[in-house]
């Protein structure tokens, strides 16, 4: 089966050129002059004019069906990859779990089992280590020898359910930086956050917002320094630091990048759009449904402002959404009275490529570095360059036709991810998602479904590619 994508304007990294593409099977064999392809017959000719071809999304911090509080992520990979599509996001890389006591690769083939004919898009999987001892350090050289899993997860936050101790995490980084691997960390204080939480439910200031207000920006910041110095003497360990969203934690990492290390870092839409005062404070329990973390930050402080700035300067080099949803009604409500018991996520894993490009729209991002954030770096990060994250011949044929003079209005009664509310309501994108095509397949097409569930595959990944 062949497909010609017409007359669109190909952006990739390195710029931007009227190009037809021409695909084969699942893969991408030529991308042309258009003064080349009169000659040229394909089967399926899809009309690209006056739209930006790119290549599909990649979304590399989700969490589907993740137990968390009590209860679990309500997009399963069924529901949630099929929403991913819907937004142009034709990879997802989700997390296994390990948690404490429990063996790794029991964890890994949990998620494997998850996954199992469910997916629509393609995917690939972290690993989440629970619990760092000898049998987990072995794991990690396994996993990255053998299972394609070449990226950590660790964190600083959780004591009792994820959290890790310095030496433990010295020593996982130390292991990283002899297997290759990169260590992923969320990084708040979390001993020192259940002392703050502790003491506001102590005061009766159990509303969501003091969710944020218990989680400082400075605790963020104290805690990503920590990592840096303990990645510096694991011998320079790749670092890469999830979902950051405070200006005091960015300067750690830029910091660390202008002295040449490998350190690197993603930020979400809910940090560059949504704050503490307007979201997370909104009256009564209303602001459960901003309940995340890292938290939102207040919009009196320059967060929002350094966030673009740092996507601008590659000292921030992904946007992915940490898209763990959950419905307010039997979830959210778990935490009534206690903001502490409010599970922890806000979905967005439809959304991330349209939020990106109202940046483009507003003239904070190129189209280039639109492209770089959301689909290029990420597969290069995470060892899935040049398959993912680029329009050339012998990749993938994931494209994205998107039509920069639409429109998309974000709202609970057209989105498709399995939430009852949605956490951007009512907000306009100025530019719209029109064709996805997955591994040379049609998926979505005129705002219509052509997908199915099980047709996404497994990526075992290879080591960054991204490292300097």
């Amino acid at each position: 089966m062949s497909l010609l994508v017409k007359g669109g304007t190909v952006v990739g990294p390195t710029g931007t050129r009227l190009a037809d593409v021409l695909v084969e099977g699942e893969k991408i064999v030529a991308v042309l002059d258009p003064s080349f392809t009169p000659s040229i017959t394909a089967d399926r000719v899809i009309d690209a004019a006056g739209k930006y071809v790119i290549p599909g999304g990649i979304d590399a911090h989700t969490h589907m069906e993740m137990p968390f509080g009590g209860t679990s992520a309500s997009d399963t990979f069924d529901t949630g990859t099929r929403a991913a599509a819907y937004g142009g996001t034709t990879t997802i890389i989700d997390f296994a779990i390990q948690r404490t006591g429990e063996v790794v690769q029991d964890g890994l083939a949990a998620w494997h089992a998850k996954t199992e004919g469910e997916c629509h898009i393609d995917y690939a999987f972290h690993m989440i280590l629970g619990g760092v001892d000898a049998d987990a350090l072995k794991a990690m050289d396994q996993l990255v020898a053998d299972e394609g899993i070449t990226s950590f997860k660790l964190f600083m936050a959780y004591p009792g359910v994820f959290y890790s101790d310095d030496g433990q995490i010295l020593r996982a980084m130390q292991t990283a930086r002899e297997n290759g691997a990169l260590i992923m960390m969320h990084a708040e204080n979390g001993i020192a956050i259940d002392v703050l939480v502790q003491q506001a439910i102590e005061r009766g200031e159990t509303d969501p917002i003091y969710h944020g207000i218990t989680r400082p920006a400075a605790l963020e910041a104290e805690a990503t320094n920590r990592a840096i110095a303990l990645a510096e003497v694991a011998r320079d360990c790749p670092l890469y630091i999830v979902h950051l969203s405070a200006s005091e934690a960015l300067e750690k990492v830029a910091a660390a990048r202008h002295q040449g290390r490998n350190v690197f870092a993603e930020t979400c839409p809910q940090y560059l759009y949504l704050t503490l005062e307007d979201q997370l404070g909104a009256p009564g329990f209303e602001g459960a449904k901003w309940v995340c973390s890292t938290p939102l930050r207040s919009k009196h402080e320059s967060h929002q402002r350094d966030l673009w700035k740092g996507l601008r300067t590659n000292e921030l080099a992904v946007v992915s959404t940490d898209h763990c949803p959950f419905c307010m009604k039997d979830q959210k409500e778990l935490g009534l009275g206690d903001f502490s018991k409010i599970p922890n996520g806000i979905g967005g894993v439809e959304h991330r490529v349209d939020l990106v490009f109202q940046g483009v729209a507003d003239g904070k991002l190129s189209l280039e570095r639109w492209v770089e954030t959301i689909a290029t770096t990420p597969a290069r990060m995470f060892g899935l360059y040049p398959r993912k994250g680029v329009v050339q011949p012998g990749s993938d044929a994931d494209l994205v036709i998107y039509d920069p003079n639409g429109t998309t209005r974000i709202g609970v009664a057209t989105h498709h991810m399995n939430m009852d509310y949605s956490a951007y309501e009512g907000v306009e994108i100025q530019g719209r998602v029109g064709t996805v095509i997955s591994r040379g397949e049609v998926i979505v097409a005129d705002g219509n479904y052509h997908g199915r569930k099980g047709r996404g595959k497994f990526l075992k990944r290879g080591l960054s590619s991204y490292l300097m």
